[in-house]
């Protein structure tokens, strides 16, 4: 039997006591502070309800009913939350603030067994490499990386989306010989065609309506050091060749200008997909392809990395305590079990963005599986079911394809352009664009 103790506003009793059987759960009613604390003391509940409307339901007396384990989860309620409300909740380490009268969908989701498994300790003094993993599939990378770093020639990165291309890419820069030298990133597809040349290679004054004065470019940008081409995969045949040119004669041809600017950069490209294919067929640059590929590094999805998400987890809390400016001390095993068994198709992106919630979320220091927005049907797939639940009929084409895992994503986020962009690892115009291209807006509720 799960109990749940509520101390109501005078006339919220009823509404709070049919809320919380209507879950399947047990009420149990006091009337003071007094009393409440009575009750968490020789009973164990799986939460605590406390309306605010109500003299008694100070700071301090909540702050000693938080500080109870006995209590569960503490909920606040009231008949008109405010902001004020919420940043008590935050700062007492309640669960959260329910609106009155109180209703069993907005109540529920709090009232769940608070998670009291063994806390694993964060050391928040570690030293980590920039490229966090000790797994089998991460060896080769580990090589690749530092071969890469110890050369000047390009490097061709692939992988899904969210694998931490640039994060390889800013590792080998900063391990070379132009380590002094400035780091500029792009992303191919997230920048319109009509304006990444300009972008890539700089502009003239006057070079077309609106360019007011001289642009420089990326490419100039990086001279001395590494430019990081994310989704090169993405970009038109004509830009692939003034690239090639950019590579095989270290000059620029800004759009406008008469004369090319000589450049000295190191180039490290990126892409999801597989070029290879478009290699042989057309649609990639081979020149392009066998230029960038001197050194290249296949980053491994997460799912295939054993091991590492506990690893990772344990990363992403230092950094984001850190730069939250939260006291993060630990984290549940059941909430890294949690992690581990998750499916990720975001990769270790999605992991990061999971982990900089939770440790805004976390209460007392503590990450804990409530702390944690993950979905309760995602678990693991190995290597042979995500190939088969990605796969798709030999003869679809690339766009239908494409359509497809953009409109299976969308679905998966409930409909949040923003979200999926992210996990697609692309611009969010850059899905807008497509999905109206695709026709796919319609179709997925978004």
């Amino acid at each position: 039997m799960k109990l749940v103790l509520i101390w109501p506003a005078r006339d919220e009793a009823d509404e709070s006591i049919e809320a919380i059987e209507a879950a399947g759960l047990v009420g149990v009613v006091v009337g003071s502070a007094q009393a409440a604390l009575s009750a968490i003391s020789e009973r164990r509940f799986v939460g605590t309800v406390v309306s605010l409307d109500q003299p008694m339901a100070d700071e301090a007396v909540l702050r000693r009913i938080a500080g109870v384990g006995n209590a569960g989860a503490l909920v606040l309620t009231s008949r008109a939350p405010t902001f004020e409300a919420a940043v008590l909740a935050r700062r007492i380490g309640a669960a959260g603030v329910v609106s009155e009268p109180v209703g069993t969908a907005a109540l529920t989701p709090f009232l769940t067994e608070v998670d009291r498994s063994p806390i694993v300790p964060v050391d928040t003094s570690a030293e980590t490499s920039p490229i966090v993993g000790a797994s089998p599939a991460m060896a080769g990378v580990f090589a690749s990386t530092a071969d890469a770093a110890s050369s000047d020639s390009t490097v061709l990165l692939t992988g899904e989306s969210g694998t931490g291309k640039e994060v390889v890419a800013r590792t080998i820069h900063g391990a070379g010989s132009r380590a002094s030298g400035p780091f500029v990133s792009i992303n191919c597809a997230a920048i319109p065609e009509s304006l990444l040349e300009s972008e890539l290679f700089g502009h003239e004054r006057g070079a077309f309506t609106g360019a007011t004065a001289r642009r420089v470019g990326r490419f100039e940008r990086a001279d001395g050091g590494t430019l990081f081409l994310d989704e090169i995969g993405d970009m038109s045949p004509l830009l692939q060749a003034k690239v090639l040119r950019a590579l095989e004669e270290r000059v620029v041809d800004p759009v406008g200008g008469r004369d090319p600017r000589p450049v000295d950069v190191r180039v490290i490209a990126a892409t999801h997909q597989d070029i290879r294919p478009g290699a042989d067929d057309g649609s990639f640059r081979e020149d392009l392809y066998y230029r960038l590929a001197v050194f290249q590094i296949f980053l491994p999805p997460l799912r295939e990395r054993e091991g590492d998400v506990r690893r990772l987890a344990m990363h992403f809390l230092r950094h984001f305590a850190e730069r939250h400016g939260r006291a993060v001390s630990g984290i549940t095993e059941s909430a890294l079990n949690a992690l581990e068994s998750a499916a990720w198709p975001g990769n270790v992106r999605e992991l990061r963005n999971v982990l900089d919630r939770a440790v805004v979320m976390a209460t007392d220091g503590v990450v804990r599986r409530s702390d944690l927005r993950l979905g309760e049907d995602t678990p693991r797939l190995g290597p042979r079911d995500a190939a088969a639940r990605v796969g798709y009929p030999p003869d679809w084409s690339l766009a239908r394809v494409e359509a497809d895992h953009m409109g299976s994503v969308l679905r998966s986020v409930g409909g949040q352009v923003g979200r999926a962009a992210e996990v697609l690892g692309i611009h969010r115009n850059t899905l807008a664009r497509k999905l109206q291209e695709y026709g796919i807006r319609e179709r997925s509720g978004s």
